[in-house]
């Protein structure tokens, strides 16, 4: 099965750092990842690109998120990712943020990984990704702080969003989501915490790291294919 690490923050302003990360990637044996800029870059090099995936053994995609406050900063933001190769996502304590993001063809990620925003997560919000095939992502990096209490509450509520989102019958991904390369895990160790912990079914836990980010990365490339006829096929 080909497991993915689906949200790897990366400073592309350091490349031997960048290198490093997908280094220890291989060496934990994870077939695919998904970067994204740590420093607000909006689109990264194709030479970039291309010089990672062809000094790599593993699968390398790429992702852009934007944090948006309020509705004019996504209608804004929006507009620059129109002819975008890579996968977007929106992350918002906004819930007209959320629910814009769930029903434009351009985002293809509506991200509740941060432990204050997945409260905020409504019925409306998934029922529109699911209307518009698109995805709901959560992280594992939020209960695994050292801080008890904290740990604790972000572990409920990890809890409760994720049953919702099954009940619900969403399309969503989980990720770690880690910054420190050394709490990087292979998805078959995050895949036990999820069943184990979170009360999520294996086959929806394996879901949430093989199927479902094969989906997108597949969706994100048609959608670029079709306007411009070219981009990397997945294997």
């Amino acid at each position: 099965m080909s497991y993915f690490e689906s949200r790897i923050k990366v400073n592309f302003n350091n490349f031997d750092d960048v290198k490093f990360r997908i280094k220890f990637c291989e060496k934990l044996g994870i077939n695919n990842i998904i970067l994204e800029p740590k420093d607000n870059v909006e689109r990264i090099s194709s030479s970039l690109k291309k010089n990672l995936r062809e000094n790599s053994r593993i699968n390398i995609f790429f992702r852009n998120n934007l944090k948006l406050n309020n509705i004019e900063d996504f209608k804004r933001s929006i507009k620059n990712y129109n002819n975008f190769s890579d996968i977007v996502s929106v992350e918002s304590l906004n819930r007209e943020v959320q629910l814009h993001s769930a029903r434009d063809s351009r985002v293809d990620i509506v991200s509740f990984s941060d432990p204050e925003i997945i409260k905020t997560l409504t019925t409306g919000v998934i029922s529109l990704t699911k209307q518009n095939s698109t995805f709901i992502e959560f992280s594992l990096a939020s209960i695994m702080v050292r801080n008890k209490r904290i740990q604790s509450k972000n572990f409920r509520n990890l809890y409760k969003f994720t049953q919702l989102a099954l009940k619900l019958k969403a399309d969503f991904l989980i990720n770690g989501n880690f910054l420190n390369s050394f709490d990087y895990r292979h998805p078959r160790a995050l895949i036990a915490v999820c069943h184990s912990l979170l009360g999520i079914p294996m086959n929806f836990a394996k879901k949430a790291f093989i199927q479902n980010p094969k989906k997108l990365v597949e969706k994100t490339q048609k959608s670029f294919e079709s306007k411009f006829k070219q981009g990397v096929k997945l294997i």
